[in-house]
């Protein structure tokens, strides 16, 4: 008996050496990392397109098969950090990461680009999980809400990768020099910080492998709920504005770009807004934010107020998932790297679904509509936000 509670003090010893002044900045850059690779992609797409002299709906099929390798590995992530740890699998996602890349900057046949988009949604998905996973790790050590500044930097890094491949696309190099350059910046970062990360997938004395709880499976459909009212901005607000606000096509970005900045300040400064308010309110009120900023852009007919209308959205819905993913870190029954997966592929459909649910309701009834009905979905949200909250630290 006194061998094993020996034993146990060596582990958690052991463990929290782990825990060092450079394993939060390690962690927060392996947020920005999963950012700067998916935010990569979004300058490549014209030119994917131009050299496999593709139409639209071959291109929306594709974009499909990147969220599809995202679900598909997303339910193995949970086994394989734990079989080699959080640090290795940043490796492993981050060289395939690379790899897609250069493959969809050179891909000149649709079925190629078809199996480089695949092969980069499971690695983006293998980081997006494992990212959580050592988030919500670093975050229970340290005792304090930090998920939100995390996801910010995500945010960060998907407008810093997409501003910098299209910078150096404008300054005339080839897509593949672009990507080069990038991947080159992000092995630089990852050998100067990758071994700060954390080694392991679990807290010593995490419960052993089981079924879904009723939780777990709640977070992942409130997850869907905030993802699918991301995925309608990404999609639609271009569209809408063009369409019902007569907003010049050249122009109709800057209700995304809005929402987009929205959502990365909100996040940095998530933090201190919930660590002040508390996770329930911040649940319950950014749900309701989210939606009289909707209702807004669909009632008022102006481009700006919109615009106005999105940046609340953005506000509203910023520290949703962060708070979700912070949730699954405190429950006890299932492993956190297990619950991650689950949560993060049930949220994921959102992405996948999305856009073609509001289409097709769109057709049937109106867009300002089905952009209505999708955000007042968070009324669930705000209905769970006791359920789904945690106390303050």
């Amino acid at each position: 008996m006194c061998f094993l509670v020996t034993r146990l003090d060596q582990m958690n010893s052991m463990e929290q050496s782990f825990f060092t002044s450079k394993t939060l900045p390690a962690s927060r850059l392996t947020f920005f990392l999963a950012g700067v690779g998916m935010g990569a992609w979004a300058p490549l797409v014209p030119f994917a397109k131009e050299r496999a002299q593709i139409g639209e709906a071959e291109l929306g099929l594709l974009l499909l098969c990147l969220g599809t390798g995202s679900m598909c590995m997303m339910p193995f992530v949970a086994r394989l950090a734990n079989f080699i740890g959080c640090r290795r699998t940043v490796y492993l996602a981050s060289a395939f990461t690379a790899i897609a890349l250069i493959g969809l900057s050179t891909a000149t046949s649709y079925w190629m680009l078809l199996a480089f988009l695949f092969l980069f949604g499971a690695a983006v998905g293998t980081a997006d999980v494992n990212m959580n996973l050592q988030g919500s790790l670093v975050e229970r050590h340290h005792g304090k809400q930090m998920m939100s500044g995390f996801h910010g930097l995500f945010s960060v890094g998907n407008i810093v990768s997409a501003g910098a491949v299209s910078l150096l696309l404008w300054l005339g190099l080839s897509p593949v020099e672009s990507i080069a350059a990038l991947i080159l910046g992000g092995a630089a970062v990852i050998l100067s910080y990758g071994r700060h990360m954390l080694p392991f997938a679990e807290l010593e004395g995490a419960p052993a492998k089981a079924r879904p709880t009723r939780l777990v499976l709640l977070l992942g459909i409130l997850c869907f709920i905030a993802f699918l009212v991301e995925g309608s901005m990404l999609d639609w607000s271009a569209v809408y504005l063009t369409s019902s606000r007569d907003v010049q096509p050249n122009v109709a970005g800057v209700g995304y770009a809005a929402f987009s900045v929205t959502m990365a300040l909100g996040r940095l400064s998530g933090d201190w807004v919930v660590n002040r308010l508390g996770s329930r309110a911040v649940l319950f009120c950014g749900s309701l934010l989210a939606m009289a900023g909707m209702a807004l852009a669909v009632s008022v007919n102006h481009w700006l107020i919109s615009v106005i209308g999105f940046v609340l959205v953005g506000a509203g819905i910023s520290n949703l998932v962060p708070i979700f993913c912070s949730k699954a870190g405190h429950q006890t029954v299932l492993p956190v790297a297990q619950a991650l997966a689950i949560i993060n592929a049930i949220g994921y459909m959102g992405i996948l679904m999305g856009p073609a649910a509001i289409g097709f309701l769109a057709h049937e009834t109106s867009l300002g509509f089905s952009l209505l009905l999708t955000a007042f979905l968070l009324l669930l949200v705000m209905v769970s936000a006791k359920v789904a909250s945690y106390p303050k630290a």
